[in-house]
């Protein structure tokens, strides 16, 4: 996070390069800020192993797409509520992942927003249709109520903080969110 695209600052390639030194995991660095651009090398040289970036971002989408992609590494696509489907569909063949925000971006221990359930199916169905399968994300609000309903719509992959780091069990929140169906 820059303190533009959203009001706040977030993690920087110097925490993702010292965290990267201790794991192997893969980094899905989801970046909001106004010029992905500026960040995409020092994200890299940090360990990322993809980078997802906001359509509603200042720099053109298939220049960040492309520059994503020359370094080799995946590249997903992030949007925020109140931008519809329609915007991230002519891109979906050229990602790896798309990411429809359940909750404004940039602030943590918000509402899921129903209404991007309709969006993850509509998502999923036009996944159907392409030969490119990017996989389909929600981040925000994800609880282990929530997480279930998100599926079925045809999300494959939930992003929880709250739902973990507020719980009284995190490890249990984290399998059943591991175990939805």
């Amino acid at each position: 996070m820059d303190g533009e695209f959203v009001p706040n600052f977030g993690i920087s390639p110097l925490l993702i390069a010292a965290v990267r030194e201790k794991t192997d995991v893969l980094f899905d660095v989801h970046i909001m800020v106004r010029h992905p651009l500026r960040y995409i090398d020092a994200l890299v040289d940090a360990g990322s192993d993809m980078i997802t970036f906001h359509i509603e971002s200042d720099d053109e989408p298939n220049a960040v797409i492309s520059t994503i992609k020359d370094h080799n590494i995946k590249v997903g696509l992030a949007f925020s509520p109140n931008i519809e489907n329609e915007k991230v569909i002519p891109y979906l063949s050229d990602i790896d992942l798309v990411l429809p925000m359940s909750v404004e971006p940039g602030l943590g221990g918000q509402a899921f927003i129903p209404s991007t359930l309709q969006k993850i199916a509509k998502l999923h169905q036009k996944i159907q249709e392409i030969d490119n399968s990017p996989e389909i994300s929600v981040d925000g609000g994800v609880t282990v109520d929530i997480g279930p309903d998100a599926v079925r719509e045809g999300a494959t992959i939930l992003v929880a903080g709250t739902a973990i780091f507020k719980s009284q069990h995190p490890k249990a929140v984290i399998e059943k969110l591991r175990t939805v169906e």
